[in-house]
């Protein structure tokens, strides 16, 4: 009977340790699904917020003279930096800007203010052949460029298509030249061992590699492409300044002088600050800035497509207004 009882004792001992076992094993699956509910809600939000973020970034900019401004004002387009496909001194982005500016109703003049040691002759050019196209549009509406550090080269391509170019004493300006440079590395394979192989369809194909020899033609022939250009340039200038230009046997030569030079040279008229040509000038204080912002999310993917672009370009020497 002793026995008996024992054993039923261990019996339901045995089983209130299995049940113990089975509910302890059944809340904490519990709560781990609860767990991996609160973490899965968590990452959710994190998703929504990094959207909600991206969606901000994507959002451009609000041009504050097309939509925030009812009065009078004067329309301010900054160039700044090597003017370049891609580049935020882009012919898209300084064109959108004008546009932009020439459009709006309350415009009362516009400056195109300029920091640019210049770059691709056929950006500059653009950017040019528009101002033209805008003043011929709007007649009323004066364009001024307005030069703060630095207006070289296609800077100044750009600069001579306004009514008036305006500058600091200290600004430079000029370099109206053209350059094509590059590396010669044909010595130094030599020392080092090294055979080039070169093959291309083409007499001619190659004649911007690096590691080949300069050929008498070839350089003859890059000669007449930079004076072509070169005569562009200087056509753009004389057809922008006219008889404001003074006789000055240096004034095409690729040389650079001071703002208060160059209004002597006639390549600048006047001396004054964006600021002194908006009050003084064009008579509203008032500036407005439509000069295109660039969005983060833009920047970013654009620059994963440009950076190896660059880097091709970079390698063969581009052509530049410098």
């Amino acid at each position: 009977m002793f026995n008996k009882i024992e054993k039923n004792v261990a019996d339901q001992n045995s089983e209130g340790w299995e049940r113990d076992l089975l509910n302890r094993l059944a809340f904490a699956s519990i709560n781990e699904q609860r767990r991996a509910r609160r973490w899965g809600i968590f990452f959710k939000l994190l998703l929504v917020l990094y959207l909600v973020g991206l969606l901000f970034l994507s959002v451009p900019s609000l041009q504050e003279g097309a939509t925030l401004k009812d009065e009078k004002h004067t329309a301010l387009v900054e160039l700044e930096g090597v003017i370049a496909a891609g580049s935020k001194a882009s012919a898209d982005n300084i064109v959108t800007g004008l546009r932009d500016a020439f459009e709006d109703e309350n415009t009362a003049g516009v400056i195109l203010r300029i920091n640019s040691p210049g770059g691709s002759p056929v950006q500059s050019g653009y950017i040019n052949d528009e101002i033209v196209r805008l003043r011929e549009k709007y007649p009323d509406t004066p364009f001024y460029a307005v030069i703060s550090d630095i207006c070289a080269s296609g800077g100044y391509y750009v600069a001579v298509a306004a009514d008036e170019i305006y500058a600091d004493k200290a600004s430079i300006v000029g370099s109206i030249g053209v350059i094509m440079n590059g590396f010669g590395f044909v010595n130094t394979l030599d020392n080092l061992g090294v055979e080039r192989r070169l093959y291309t369809a083409g007499e001619h194909k190659g004649f911007l590699d690096p590691f080949s020899p300069e050929n008498e033609d070839e350089v003859a022939h890059i000669e007449t492409l930079l004076t072509d250009i070169h005569g562009q340039f200087i056509d753009t200038v004389k057809t922008g300044r006219g008889e404001r230009l003074k006789e000055n046997d240096k004034l095409f030569s690729g040389l650079l002088w001071t703002g208060a030079q160059a209004v002597e040279m006639g390549l600048v008229d006047k001396l004054g600050s964006a600021g002194y040509v908006a009050r003084e000038v064009i008579g509203e204080a008032d500036i407005v800035d439509f000069t295109p912002k660039e969005t983060l999310l833009k920047r970013f993917s654009d620059r994963l497509g440009s950076s190896m672009a660059n880097a091709i370009t970079n390698q063969v020497g581009g052509l530049k207004l410098q």
